[in-house]
């Protein structure tokens, strides 16, 4: 009997690869004809598929592998892509880009090294997925506060409350990311300490 882990065809997974096919689409309209309302209307879908997909999954009962992978790679490649996108037009400075860029490479690295020793991803955690949460709701709410109209002007204190708050939640997860690195390195897979 097969896995139902193993599953590829999952509502959940059809969000996943929804919203990553949603990226090029959103980088067109964004850095392209400057299409900013299309290009926060696919930012709004990505972080509501993101919650939807999860809770899909769990209510379903159709959790899968490929969607462990999906899920947490769409969020990676949003974050990294709007990040690019955000500085090119201006909208954050380089430097806030790199320091989450950073925490994303050095937390890549780990799990390489995991990897190549026999160990699977880290345990996702609260605290990353309420990270990714700030950080998936301030995108499009600084896209929002360009400009200014009165929405532009309501939206900044939130948008840079979501950033500021996402950004530092991102780096926290991080270091318990690493820190779980360092403890899987002193364990054998498979072995309890």
């Amino acid at each position: 009997m097969r896995d139902p882990a193993d599953r590829l065809l999952t509502i959940p997974n059809l969000l996943s690869v929804l919203r990553l096919a949603g990226v090029p689409l959103f980088l067109y309209l964004l850095l392209g004809p400057r299409a900013d309302g299309w290009a926060l209307l696919v930012l709004v879908f990505a972080g509501l598929s993101d919650w939807l997909d999860g809770k899909l999954a769990r209510w379903l009962n159709q959790m899968s592998k490929l969607g462990a992978l999906l899920d947490p790679a769409a969020d990676r490649l949003y974050v990294f892509c709007t990040l690019a996108a955000f500085v090119v037009r201006d909208i954050v400075p380089l430097w806030i880009a790199l320091v989450l860029v950073g925490r994303e490479i050095v937390v890549g690295i780990c799990l390489l090294i995991l990897r190549g020793r026999g160990w699977g991803p880290f345990e996702v955690t609260y605290l990353g997925k309420a990270a990714t949460f700030n950080l998936l709701y301030a995108f499009p709410l600084l896209l929002l506060a360009q400009g200014d109209s009165g929405w532009a002007q309501a939206a900044q204190p939130f948008a840079y409350a979501f950033t500021v708050w996402g950004g530092a939640l991102y780096l926290w997860s991080a270091l318990l990311y690493v820190y779980q690195f360092f403890l899987a390195l002193r364990v054998t897979p498979g072995k309890v300490a």
